[in-house]
């Protein structure tokens, strides 16, 4: 029994964690009241936006995602969607836009760019070089905003020191079990640390889906061109911005991010990813995650030593804990799952993303839209050659991961 209460003691430090995370989720809702759309009004001196729309492929409802930007009460604003191919499936749906909102400011660029090896970066490239105007908004497909989105975020760069504004993430829709893991994993797990590091360490944790900043701040810290080779090149773009002086500001506006019908194969390649990445930017604090994943860790004792009476007992125990805070945490952020019910799965998805965490320890290849690269120190890529010796293990590793995926 020594080890169950070995375990037991670190499950318990980890729920004093999460509910140190759902404290900075509440106190930044207290703090910034979670606008809806209504009763806001533009800022004192409001700063025309090039909104940046990288895409590929078919994102779970697109076409309203994309066309929620082009309904922004805001008075000047660009939209470029940026593309690679013609042929993608993506291209039909901005064309359907763009003919929908003849009198909208928006502008489609297919031109192919392999500077760097992100393929984010690369659709970028041509937009941004476009765009018109002295602010660029990143925002991603799979994001759906309301009326009020610009006018909200808009106001924190009224402050000449804000450098960059981001935005927290609500998961949205989910059909199928892959897309509620997704949901539940962005409500809780997500939220949580992105609250936690801005309210507690004051370390900005950016995400892709939403970052507004002013060309010139951008280009200082090398533009993007200086994070063409990098995964994570949101958590750089926030991390070099803030090392030069400027803030980093989690914004009051939340965005919704749309999943429908993910397969549990593409959750489980996303978390695998995700995973790689962070291990290779946080090095040993990367064991936070698990420390920090309490459903985990009372349920070792079970599956590894004694399923006796007490560690059942305790591993059912904390997955209700850990189930209702996830309940509270989609109640007080307007997250709620299509059907109450469907947060019985939260544990099931924190013992995947336990076992996931392990797979970056023993791995450093990522497959990322068809092609492999090894992610080292920060998340930097390089090519992996698919021939030769050294080739066979990651073809072996991925025939296993797609036999049981």
């Amino acid at each position: 029994m020594e080890i169950f209460w070995i375990f037991a003691g670190i499950t318990i430090f980890g729920l004093v964690g999460y509910g140190l995370q759902i404290l900075a989720v509440r106190s930044h809702i207290l703090k910034h009241p979670l606008h809806c759309g209504e009763g806001s009004s533009l800022p004192r001196s409001f700063l025309p936006i090039s909104i940046l729309k990288p895409l590929k492929g078919l994102d779970d409802n697109l076409f309203d995602n994309l066309e929620s930007f082009c309904l922004q009460d805001y008075p000047e604003y660009e939209i470029i969607f940026s593309l690679q191919d013609y042929n993608d499936p993506a291209y039909k749906v901005v064309r359907k836009i763009k003919d929908k909102y003849p009198d909208g400011d928006i502008s489609i660029i297919v031109e192919r760019c392999d500077i760097g090896l992100n393929p984010k970066v690369n659709n970028l490239i041509h937009a941004y070089k476009a765009s018109k105007y002295a602010h660029i908004l990143i925002s991603d497909s799979n994001v759906v905003v309301d009326k009020a989105y610009l006018r909200e975020i808009s106001k924190h760069m009224e402050d000449p020191d804000v450098g960059l504004v981001s935005s927290l993430i609500k998961g949205t829709g989910g059909h199928t079990v892959g897309s509620v893991f997704e949901n539940l994993h962005l409500n809780s797990f997500v939220v949580g640390s992105v609250c936690f590091l801005d309210k507690f360490l004051k370390m900005p944790c950016v995400v892709g889906k939403s970052m507004l900043m002013g060309k010139r701040d951008l280009e200082a810290i090398g533009g993007l061109r200086a994070v063409k080779d990098i995964l994570a090149e949101d958590y750089v773009i926030g991390e070099r911005m803030h090392r030069s002086g400027k803030k980093v500001v989690l914004s009051d506006y939340m965005i919704s991010n749309v999943n429908e019908y993910w397969g549990i194969k593409k959750f489980l390649n996303r978390h695998t990813r995700w995973g790689k990445l962070r291990w290779k930017i946080g090095g040993i604090k990367y064991l936070s995650e698990l420390i920090g994943n309490p459903v985990f860790m009372a349920c070792l004792p079970v599956l590894l030593w004694e399923p006796s009476k007490t560690t059942i007992s305790f591993a059912l125990l904390v997955s209700l804990v850990k189930t209702s805070g996830d309940f509270y945490l989609g109640r007080k952020t307007g997250a709620e799952l299509n059907n109450p019910f469907l947060y019985m799965l939260s544990p099931v998805k924190d013992l995947l993303i336990g076992i996931i965490w392990f797979i970056p320890l023993l791995n450093n290849t990522i497959v990322w839209r068809g092609s492999r690269y090894i992610i080292g120190r920060n998340s930097m890529l390089s090519p992996c050659a698919e021939t030769g010796f050294w080739s066979l293990r990651y073809r072996i590793a991925d025939a296993i991961k797609g036999r049981f995926a």
